[in-house]
C-alpha cells in the first residue's frame, strides 16, 4: 500500500561529491603533477589519528553503527510529506465507512514498518494515549541514533584538521632534524604540508557535509513519523477525512500547502 524501503540515490549527496572532487583535482593538475599530493604517510598519519581520537571519544559499537546509518546520505529514503496525507485522508474514510478493524487484513501489505505497526495498535484496540507513547518513544530513539551518526562524523570533521597540523608539525621536526642534508628535506616537508591538505579536504568535503545530510535526513524522516503519528491518533479518534488533513497540514511549510492543494 505504502513505502519506499529501497529508496533512491541521493543526487544532490554524489553530484556534491563528485562536483568538489573534480574541481579540486583540476586545480592541482594545472599547477603541475598531481603525483605532487600523493603521500602515503601523510595520509596514514591523518585517517590513522582521527579514526584512533573518534574510537576515543565513542564506543566501538557506536563507531560500526555510524557506517550502518550513513547510508542515510547517499540514498533518499523518505517519503514525500505531500503523499502522506491523500494517503492518511483515505484511510480516514475506510475508518469512517468500515470501522478500524477493515483494515487488519491489508496490514501486511503496507510496507512502512512505523505506519503499519501504528494501524495495528489501533486495530487491536489501543488507546489514543498509549499509541502516542509507543510510536512517540520510537521516534525519540531514531533521533537519538541518527543524533549520534551526525555527532561521529563532525567529531571526525573536527579531528581531522587538528590530526593534519598534528602530522604538520611532525613533518617540520624530521625537516628541522636533517638540516644539514639538504637533499633529505623534500619528504618530511611534503608529509608537514600534505597531512594539513589531507586534514582539511576530509574534513570539508566529506566529514562534514555528510553530518549535515544525516541532520536533514533526520529532520525530515521525523517529520514524517510524526505526521504518520498525529494521523493515526485522528483516524482512531474517529475524525472526519476533512478535519484528518487539516491536522497533517499543519506539519507542512505554506508553499507545501499550496501544492497539496493544487494537487487537490
Amino acid at each position: 500500500m505504502v513505502g519506499n524501503n529501497g529508496g533512491s540515490v541521493d543526487l544532490a549527496t554524489l553530484l556534491g561529491i563528485i562536483v568538489a572532487s573534480v574541481l579540486v583535482l583540476v586545480s592541482i593538475l594545472m599547477g603541475g603533477s598531481g603525483s605532487w599530493f600523493i603521500n602515503v604517510p601523510a595520509l596514514m598519519i591523518v585517517l590513522g589519528g582521527t579514526m584512533g581520537a573518534t574510537l576515543i571519544n565513542y564506543p566501538l559499537s557506536d563507531v560500526v553503527s555510524m557506517f550502518k546509518v550513513t547510508k542515510n546520505a547517499f540514498r533518499h529514503r523518505t517519503p514525500n510529506p505531500l503523499t502522506l496525507i491523500p494517503l492518511m485522508v483515505d484511510f480516514a474514510k475506510i475508518a469512517r465507512k468500515d470501522g478500524m478493524l477493515s483494515f487488519e487484513p491489508n496490514i501486511r501489505g503496507i510496507e512502512d514498518p512505523f505506519l503499519s505497526r501504528g494501524i495495528q495498535m489501533a486495530v487491536d484496540g489501543l488507546e489514543g494515549d498509549a499509541i502516542e507513547e509507543v510510536l512517540s518513544t520510537e521516534i525519540m530513539w531514531l533521533d537519538e541514533r541518527h543524533r549520534l551518526g551526525a555527532e561521529i562524523y563532525t567529531t571526525m570533521g573536527s579531528c581531522a584538521p587538528a590530526i593534519g597540523m598534528l602530522g604538520t608539525i611532525i613533518g617540520l621536526v624530521q625537516m628541522l632534524m636533517q638540516m644539514k642534508d639538504p637533499s633529505a628535506i623534500g619528504a618530511p616537508m611534503a608529509v608537514a604540508l600534505l597531512t594539513t591538505f589531507y586534514g582539511t579536504l576530509l574534513a570539508n568535503l566529506l566529514f562534514l557535509p555528510i553530518a549535515g545530510k544525516l541532520k536533514v535526513r533526520s529532520r525530515q524522516e521525523i517529520l514524517n513519523k510524526q505526521m504518520v503519528l498525529h494521523g493515526i491518533l485522528a483516524i482512531q479518534a474517529g475524525d472526519n477525512h476533512r478535519i484528518v488533513a487539516e491536522k497533517l497540514k499543519a506539519f507542512l511549510s505554506p508553499s507545501a500547502r499550496r501544492t497539496n492543494e493544487s494537487e487537490q
